[in-house]
C-alpha cells in the first residue's frame, strides 16, 4: 500500500521541486496541495508519477484539522513559509491526526522550539520533524561525519553564496529580511555575544564561483549547535548575495534597522523583490556553499577541514529540499521509527545526502590541512 504524503505548498518553488523527486516512487501517493487547486492540478498533470497525484485545496490558515482529516495523509511536508512568526497549528493538526510531519523552517524560533510538542507526539507515534532543510541538517550531517578526525573541534565558520537568477520567492524574502539590521546571538569565544542581522561585512572568494560579500545571518544551528557540539568555541554563519551592489544596499537597509531609523525592512519584501528582477540581465544561476571546521587533531596538532560546494544552473534551489525527501522515502519503507519533536538532526547522513545531489549539476569537495 503507498505512503500517503501531502505536500502544503506543492506546487511553490521548494513543493514543485520536492513534488517531481517523488513522484518517481512507486511507493508513494502523492497530494499536492495549496491555495490554489488549478496551480496543483496543473503540476499534477505534468509531473509522469507513477501513482497519478491528487490534489486538494488547502489553506493554513483555515481550519487545517478538517483538511488532514478529510486528505488522510500519512506524511505531511509543510512548505509554506515564511515559517518566522509562524506556529505549530499544521504540526499539532498532523499529530491530532496521528500522521508524521517534516517542515523547511529555517528560522531560529520556530525550529528550536518544536520541542513543545514532543510529548504529544510521542503519545501519538509520530514523528514531527522541523529544519528538514540545508540548516541545521546538512550542516549538521557535515559536521558528524567529520568530527571524529578532531581530537577537539574548536570553530565552525560557514557560508551561503546566493544566485542572482535562483527562483527566489516572497516568502523566502521575507524570511531573511525579517532579522535584518536586528540583534540575535551566536558562540564567539566561548560566549554567547550578539550580532546583527546582514552586517559584520566580509568578503570571501567562493570555489569555482568569485570573491562576494557576506553578512551575519540568523539560523537555528546557532541555538542548538553549542549544545550539541559542546566543545566548540565559535559558530559563525553568514550568507551573501551575487550582485554586490544589491548586498551593500541590504547593508546599508539594515544599518538604518540597527540605529533605529526604521523599524524593519520586511514590509519592503515584495518591493525589493521586485526590484531585484530588474537586476536579473547581469546575474547569473551559480550558487555556493563551504564550512571551515577548525581545532585539534587526533595526534595533538592543530588541524581544519574545509567542505565546499558549488550549485550551477539554478541547481543550488534544490538543496533545502533534500532532508524533505530522503524523510518520505525512508518513512515509505519503514525506516525510520523515531518519534516525537524535533529538530532535523540525525536522521540522515552526509553520503545519503550527497547521493541525492549527485544527480545535479553539483559538485564538492573535501579539503585537510
Amino acid at each position: 500500500m503507498s505512503t500517503r504524503v501531502l505536500i502544503i505548498g506543492g506546487y511553490g518553488n521548494f513543493g514543485s521541486f520536492i513534488s517531481r523527486l517523488l513522484a518517481r516512487d512507486g511507493d508513494i501517493q502523492l497530494i499536492i496541495a495549496g491555495r490554489n487547486e488549478a496551480k496543483a492540478q496543473a503540476l499534477a498533470n505534468n509531473l509522469g508519477a507513477i501513482n497519478r497525484p491528487e490534489t486538494a485545496r488547502l489553506d493554513i490558515t483555515e481550519c487545517i484539522k478538517d483538511a488532514l482529516s478529510r486528505i488522510k495523509p500519512d506524511l505531511v511536508i509543510h512548505t509554506s513559509g515564511p515559517f518566522q512568526g509562524q506556529g505549530y497549528d499544521v504540526a499539532q493538526a498532523c499529530i491530532d491526526q496521528g500522521c508524521h510531519y517534516a517542515d523547511l523552517a529555517d528560522g531560529r524560533e520556530f525550529v528550536t522550539g518544536i520541542c513543545v510538542l514532543d510529548e504529544a507526539a510521542k503519545a501519538k507515534g509520530v514523528l514531527i520533524c522541523t529544519g528538514a532543510s540545508s540548516v541545521p541538517c546538512l550542516t549538521s550531517a557535515i559536521i558528524d561525519e567529520y568530527r571524529g578526525e578532531f581530537k577537539r573541534l574548536e570553530m565552525v565558520e560557514y557560508a551561503i553564496a546566493t544566485a542572482q537568477l535562483t527562483n527566489r520567492g516572497l516568502a523566502t524574502i521575507r524570511a531573511v529580511l525579517s532579522y535584518a539590521g536586528k540583534p540575535f546571538t551566536t558562540l564567539i569565544d566561548g560566549e554567547m555575544r550578539p550580532v546583527y542581522g546582514w552586517l559584520g561585512l566580509t568578503w570571501k572568494r567562493f570555489w569555482r564561483l568569485n570573491l562576494r560579500p557576506l553578512g551575519n545571518c540568523d539560523i537555528p544551528d546557532l541555538a542548538i549547535f553549542p549544545k550539541r557540539y559542546p566543545e566548540l568555541r565559535s559558530i559563525r554563519f553568514r550568507a551573501g548575495l551575487e550582485l554586490k551592489a544589491i548586498h551593500l544596499t541590504l547593508v546599508v537597509m539594515s544599518s538604518l534597522v540597527r540605529i533605529k531609523l526604521i523599524p524593519s525592512i520586511q514590509p519592503l519584501s515584495k518591493l525589493l523583490l521586485n526590484i531585484s528582477y530588474l537586476f536579473d540581465i547581469v546575474g547569473k544561476d551559480h550558487s555556493g556553499f563551504y564550512m571551515d571546521m577548525t581545532g585539534t587533531g587526533l595526534g595533538g596538532a592543530p588541524k581544519q577541514i574545509s567542505f565546499e560546494l558549488v550549485a550551477r544552473n539554478g541547481d543550488g534551489l534544490c538543496i533545502p529540499t533534500i532532508p524533505a525527501i530522503l524523510l518520505a522515502r525512508k518513512i515509505a519503507n519503514a525506516e525510520i521509527t523515531t518519534t516525537g519533536a524535533r529538530p532535523c538532526l540525525d536522521l540522515i547522513k552526509l553520503d545519503e545526502y550527497l547521493n541525492v545531489l549527485s544527480e545535479f549539476d553539483i559538485e564538492w569537495k573535501t579539503e585537510r590541512t
